[in-house]
């Protein structure tokens, strides 16, 4: 590729990551008044939004592609966004952050400063499958593409349902403390983390066949790492395990972690 290519591609990165750090430090200061750091999770979505759109707008790339994947990305942002805010005004912090209050002691406010700062830098990581699809000048759309768009929807559908599911299950006030096994959640102890996972999958293929586009895979399979391994299902199981005892880990041993999959035996109810 040209160095002109190379230099948009510099440049949209830093305009955005200038943009997203701006974003996290401004919900730093709305943290330290609500007194509840999951406030960052809402943010990361919208964050990776805002790189979409403005790689979207500022792209050289053809108008079509660079339209489709900033629709698809906020489409996706706004409906995490606002489920995550929604989820968690009006109730105590949760688990995992309170967990990290204990644990990280002292100056705790810098900490959480530095905490917020690394999700704006993995927001424009994560959002390299954008940029690439913004800066390809093809006009048509190829079978790849229109093939992710297609598992983009199925997906979106899945983790819309399994978060409805459980939206469900705790409204009901009879299954405090107990687990959800309702729907995809007798399938999976996460099922919105792998069709999360898919819907990054689908943004790696629209990219894969543009310029650089072996780049863009590095996102579904970094979504993938902090999902199963770090941020994901390990504290979420940790707290589960703390809150749910000797309940969840019968789940554990019964239904898959990730991937849906038949049970291994049939829980009595």
């Amino acid at each position: 590729m040209s160095s002109s290519y190379w230099q948009e591609f510099w440049t949209l990165s830093l305009q955005s990551l200038l943009l997203v750090c701006i974003w996290m430090l401004l919900l730093w200061l709305v943290h330290l008044w609500m007194r509840n750091a999951a406030i960052v999770d809402a943010g990361w979505a919208l964050g990776i939004s805002f790189c979409a759109v403005l790689y979207a707008t500022q792209g050289s790339g053809a108008m079509v592609r660079r339209s489709i994947i900033a629709t698809m990305v906020v489409i996706w942002g706004l409906r995490l966004g606002l489920y995550l805010l929604l989820r968690m005004l009006g109730q105590p912090e949760e688990g995992r952050y309170a967990e990290l209050r204990r644990k990280w002691g002292g100056n705790i406010n810098l900490k959480f400063l530095a905490f917020y700062q690394i999700q704006a830098l993995s927001c424009v990581l994560l959002a390299v499958p954008f940029l690439l699809a913004s800066l390809d000048p093809r006009s048509e759309l190829n079978l790849l593409e229109q093939f992710s768009i297609v598992l983009w929807v199925a997906a979106t559908a899945g983790v819309t349902i399994a978060d409805f599911q459980l939206s469900r299950f705790k409204a009901n006030k009879q299954n405090h403390g107990k687990v959800c096994r309702q729907g995809l959640w007798g399938w999976s102890r996460h099922p919105n983390y792998f069709f999360e996972w898919l819907i990054w999958v689908s943004y790696g293929l629209y990219a894969l066949s543009s310029p650089w586009g072996i780049l863009g895979l590095v996102a579904p399979a970094l979504i993938f790492h902090f999902v199963v391994n770090v941020t994901g299902i390990p504290p979420t199981e940790e707290q589960a395990v703390r809150t749910k005892g000797a309940a969840y880990l019968a789940y554990q041993k019964e239904v898959s972690a990730f991937i849906p999959m038949f049970p291994k035996t049939t829980p009595v109810r």
